[in-house]
């Protein structure tokens, strides 16, 4: 065992591999300090929940407690590491004395606590008569991407066939819905094309918006392992901050904000005019390639260069490596998903690989990332307005087959229009025709933007407010009822990674205090109004999460996510399963589309699609009338700039982002001591020319000023692009009574109110913004200096030092070697290429 210290070494250990070679093990385990392994009483399977890339785990328990992590060597999506969220916030980020341990209602303007019975009937009573005298519109539900698939599924029936309403959306809609709608778009159906394993095998890799380096510390791992390897992969990196990935790529292209279609249709246009398209695949598999060529014709590299603002040579380079390599892996995440043009963006991504016929091999794979643990799960049960098993609302007979299942009327099942997705039920709150809002794990007081909006309309004195959390969030002090949630390890369920692995996650030790799993919530409610089938009996008979996962089974036979060969007891032990897994997969489908064949088949797909620029659907008729037979669709739309420029009131650019210290608002991270020592408070990062023409220092008190607000944060003189200024957006007010005060500090106090016209993903990457100096350093500001924040070599005034666990805070052990331990039976086994047992 190595002790290595993994606050300041965030990747840990490296273990080199060449191409096409098994990544090798490392093991990653910390415990509660005085702890040893043979002090621990047992292990239980889990799987981490602190970013998308869904690293299966142990979590040790002692005396009935949770006190420490492993990760699980025989697992094929991490192989046994873990990044510093998992070993330092997973049982730390719940185990905290601040739990919600009883419900709590509002009394006389106080929330005082209760039972359970007294607050669930105070939430049935309004929802009955908001339902008697309002009907369904009036109900809106607002949830996560980190609960587990059981209870999304039971939220999707309750309010689908239960009440009936449309208006159900999940936080995944500011994180990565454009990453569902994008593959919709392109291939008929949501659902990753490619594996973790395309990084073992592939002569590129691409990374658009996405600084993996911080968001999926583990998958950056494998790919520094491949890095160190004897034959490294090229790396083209598109990000205006200068990123760990940025400083080990080929081509940096460090774009405007806001840019990304203008600089994607140039990269298409290379590859059509230097011929670098597989023509038999595009004629045999796909569809709309004139409209394509003829969109990106103007898109020159120069034409490009001068919107984007990078050399025009860089452009062209990085079009030759996606041309000429023989494998290629494109990995897309917030800095395209949370721009202007989102989908049209990553619908490009999409149209490179279909150019070149690089789609289901190893090596040659899509991965539109994920954020969250478990967004894949909230898309295909239905719980943010889609309808479960990926079925096409706009598609009478997939209402026909969901009343059937659920054997409800179709009518109540909402398919008049197009689910509401968040933006608009918070319109519709602030409006007042939704007066019932159910929000569950998720923290929109801090992570919607324009935040002195989110705040008013979640005060709105007609809005009926329950919110079911770990913690007393700025959320939840708004609320009207409060229910006590349990937590990651307190419970049992199952959750789908990023490249469609689905793990299970097993109860290990008892909530604290009266809270109560979110499916225990959510069939409560169910029960106690009385939601029934058309025989009369009870709408959901589930007497548990084995139940639940057994009904969502049948929801997704048939369907691109078909779970139907997948169980509790397969789960169990192993490694996790890819769906689809089915007859004709008996151990799932590792990769896409090898087949060349898509499900865009009109009496199957997702979706007909829309107008990239303008987000009008398709059509039934007009889809039908492309017959797509199967084939994936080259989806093309010209470039347009953000609707919010910088002038002469605000010159710069502002956009958000995240740190590998924190995960989203640090309802978890922040309550882990090394994690917030290594980023304890916000910061704003500027460019050394920006911050010298505006006469401030590394660490001076900044006021960063919008349309919309202020922060007042210390600045981080970093390698930002000139012109453009980043903040990171987990910094609320929990830890400072709820409240901003005189100081905001929460980054989406300055974001805009704006999204994407096909994902109505908001707009958190451009709002336009300006800087001025309020008060000297007293030192360096609170950034971290081992990621992309870390100060610039050009920075003038005090500089940041690395940061530290001290003692044992921020200490793991690793063990590496060519096979796992003896106290890990299991044992990574590869067949073929496909890189599983």
């Amino acid at each position: 065992m190595t002790v290595v210290d993994r606050i300041a070494d965030i990747w840990g250990t490296r273990t080199p591999y060449p191409k096409d070679g098994l990544w090798p093990v490392r093991v990653d385990q910390a415990l509660q300090e005085g702890v040893t392994e043979a002090d621990v009483d047992r292990w239980v399977q889990s799987a981490c929940v602190l970013c998308s890339n869904g690293c299966a785990c142990d979590i040790a328990v002692k005396d009935g407690a949770m006190v420490g992590i492993r990760g699980r060597a025989g697992d094929l999506v991490n192989h046994g590491r873990m990044g510093p969220k998992g070993l330092f916030a997973s049982w730390q980020g719940v185990s905290s004395g601040e739990r919600l341990q009883r419900p709590l209602i509002r009394e006389h303007g106080r929330l005082v606590e209760c039972d359970w019975d007294t607050a669930m009937d105070r939430i049935t009573e309004r929802s009955r008569q908001l339902l008697h005298d309002r009907g369904p519109l009036s109900h809106g539900f607002y949830t996560s991407g980190q609960l587990f698939l059981e209870e999304y599924y039971a939220l999707a029936v309750i309010g689908k066939a239960g009440i009936g309403t449309p208006h159900m959306d999940g936080n995944t809609r500011l994180c990565t819905a454009t990453a569902a709608a994008a593959l919709k778009e392109s291939f008929g159906a949501d659902g990753q094309p490619g594996d973790y394993t395309d990084i073992d095998s592939c002569d590129a890799i691409f990374l658009y918006g996405h600084n993996m380096a911080e968001t999926q510390t583990v998958l950056w791992s494998r790919v520094l392992d491949r890095i160190a390897g004897p034959d490294r992969p090229r790396l083209v990196c598109v990000d205006p901050r200068d990123t760990e990935v940025a400083r080990y790529a080929d081509v940096h292209l460090a774009v405007r904000p806001g840019t990304n279609l203008a600089l994607m249709n140039a990269l298409v246009r290379e590859i059509l005019a230097n011929g670098w398209l597989d023509e038999a695949y595009v004629r045999d598999h796909t569809l709309g390639l004139d409209e394509l060529r003829a969109t990106v014709e103007p898109w020159t590299a120069e034409a490009a260069a001068a919107i984007c603002d990078v050399p025009a040579a860089d452009i062209r380079e990085a079009a030759r490596i996606f041309g000429t390599s023989g494998r290629v892996l494109s990995t897309v995440l917030q800095g395209f998903y949370q721009s202007a043009q989102a989908t049209a963006s990553s619908c490009q991504v999409n149209n490179l690989h279909l150019l070149r016929g690089l789609l289901g091999r190893p090596g040659c794979g899509i991965l539109q990332m994920n954020g969250q643990p478990t967004a894949q799960n909230n898309r295909e049960c239905g719980a943010d307005g889609d309808l479960p098993g990926f079925r096409n609302w706009e598609n009478p007979e997939h209402i026909d087959e969901l009343a059937r299942l659920w054997n409800v009327d179709p009518l109540t099942i909402p398919h008049w229009s197009p689910p509401t997705h968040a933006m608009q039920i918070f319109r519709y709150a602030e409006q007042g025709s939704i007066e019932f809002l159910w929000i569950s794990a998720t923290n929109p007081a801090v992570s919607m933007p324009d935040l002195p909006r989110i705040r008013n309309i979640l005060a709105t004195p007609g809005l009926f407010l329950v919110v079911q959390d770990l913690y007393l969030t700025e959320t939840a002090l708004a609320a009207d009822v409060v229910l006590p949630a349990a937590g990651w390890g307190e419970k049992t369920g199952t959750f789908t990674n990023v490249n469609r692995t689905v793990h299970l996650s097993d109860k290990a030790v008892e909530p604290p205090g009266e809270a109560r799993s979110d499916l225990e919530i959510f069939l409560d409610y169910a029960r106690r109004m009385e939601f029934t089938t058309l025989e009369g009996g009870p709408l959901l008979s589930w007497a548990g999460p084995e139940d639940g996962f057994e009904a969502w089974k049948e929801c997704s036979r048939g369907r691109p996510c078909d779970y139907t060969g997948v169980s509790y007891e397969r789960l169990r032990g192993g490694s996790g399963i890819p769906w689809p897994c089915n007859d004709e997969n008996p151990d799932g489908r590792v990769r896409l589309y090898g087949d060349g064949v898509f499900p865009t088949d009109p009496e199957y797909c997702e979706s007909y699609g829309h107008d990239l620029l303008t987000g009008a659907t398709v059509g039934p008729e007009a889809f039908r009338a492309r017959a797509p037979s199967g084939r994936a669709i080259l989806k093309a739309a010209d470039y347009h700039p953000p609707h919010e420029e910088p002038d002469r009131e605000y010159p710069l650019r502002y956009t958000t982002g995240r740190t590998a210290y924190h995960f989203h608002t640090r309802t978890k991270t922040g309550r882990s001591r090394p994690l917030t020592r290594a980023a304890p408070s916000a910061w704003v990062e500027l460019s050394p020319h920006d911050a010298g023409r505006l006469g401030i220092g590394e660490g001076d008190l900044v006021r960063v000023t919008s349309r919309r607000g202020r922060i007042e944060v210390p600045a981080r003189i970093s390698d930002i692009r000139s012109g453009t200024i980043f903040a990171p957006f987990h910094y609320g007010y929990w830890d400072r009574d709820g409240s901003p005060g005189e100081q905001p500090t929460a980054a989406n106090e300055l974001t805009i109110t704006e999204w994407d016209p096909v994902s109505k993903q908001p707009v958190f990457k451009n709002a336009a913004v300006k800087v001025e100096k309020i008060g000297d350093a007293t030192g360096p500001a609170p950034a971290p200096s081992t990621t992309a924040s870390r100060p610039s070599a050009a920075a003038a005034g005090p500089r940041s030092v690395q940061p530290t666990a001290g003692g044992r805070q921020g200490q793991a052990t690793e063990w590496v070697g060519a096979a796992p331990p003896p106290r890990f039976p299991e044992a990574i086994g590869r067949s073929g290429q496909d890189g599983r047992p």
